[in-house]
């Protein structure tokens, strides 16, 4: 990763608007970041996301239908 900083032109570097920046910043972020390997074919991992899946859709129709 370095030898793709010291190799982009200081133009580039000093031409960056602020959302060019912004992305750089959530890039490094990214990397500095551990890597989560979840099993998604484990039973327990889709008894969650099934659990979490029904917990968002009541709320998406309290929120739609308030008066249920």
């Amino acid at each position: 990763m370095s030898e793709l900083n010291t190799k982009t032109s200081p133009a580039t570097n000093q031409a960056a608007g602020p959302e060019e920046k912004g992305r750089a910043g959530n890039a490094k972020k990214a990397e500095e970041e551990e890597e989560i390997d979840i099993d998604l074919t484990a039973p327990e991992t889709e008894k969650a996301a099934l659990a979490i899946q029904g917990k968002f859709r009541r709320f998406q129709k309290k929120k739609k239908d308030p008066s249920s």
